[in-house]
């Protein structure tokens, strides 16, 4: 079974691990960066971003999580996990780990009331036609480098990207009862896991990644 890890500093982590724990993986709150060890990827949880942001730099945990990324483990950022993976940030900054090349404007939707829900926009890719997104105190991505691509739009805005492993959504595929962002994004994973025990196989006396 797959070992997910879940940043739990604050925010909406036990909704992920459920959504994990259904999707078929096994999931691991995070909150140090030794958690970290033996785990095959990581998510970002929606939140308050000041605030993980905050409680990933007391703990050391931008550094820990970029070595874990740059390791090529897959990283998925949901609303405020979005925000931190961007490579700069706009509408009261917060420091981010800089690992997806796009800016993230804070709370470009508004505040906690004008949450909404809408379908994805047609031409979405990978199999997420009509995919029904729940954005709350979303924000926007712009600028998005070359090698990111757009998965799913919403109303003509990037909303779900991604580039190789890393995968960013300015909404909540945690939440409702659509689990395809969540078992694409697995499967993504599983492969990456998969190469990795094949690489060890062959160079048993090597690190591991």
């Amino acid at each position: 079974m797959l070992k997910i890890g879940v940043l739990a500093l604050q925010g909406d982590f036990e909704a992920h691990a459920r959504a994990l724990a259904r999707a078929g993986a096994d999931p691991v709150m995070v909150r140090a960066g030794k958690n970290l060890d033996g785990l095959d990827a990581l998510v970002l949880p929606g939140g308050e971003s000041t605030t993980i942001a905050k409680g990933m730099e007391r703990l050391g945990l931008f550094e820990a999580v970029r070595t874990f990324a740059e390791a090529g483990h897959p990283i998925l950022g949901t609303c405020a996990g979005a925000i931190l993976l961007a490579r700069r940030v706009e509408n009261h900054p917060v420091s981010s780990l800089g690992l997806l090349d796009m800016t993230a404007v804070r709370n470009a939707y508004g505040t906690q009331v004008d949450s909404f829900v809408a379908p994805a926009d047609p031409g979405a890719k990978a199999g997420l036609e009509g995919l029904p997104c729940v954005f709350i105190r979303a924000p926007r991505l712009r600028d998005l480098g070359r090698e990111v691509d757009v998965l799913v739009r919403v109303g003509g805005e990037p909303v779900l990207v991604r580039r190789g492993e890393r995968f960013a959504a300015t909404f909540h595929p945690e939440l409702g009862e659509d689990p395809r962002v969540l078992r694409l994004w697995i499967e993504t994973v599983r492969r990456s896991a998969s190469a990795a025990r094949s690489r060890e196989r062959a160079n048993p006396l090597s690190e591991p990644a």
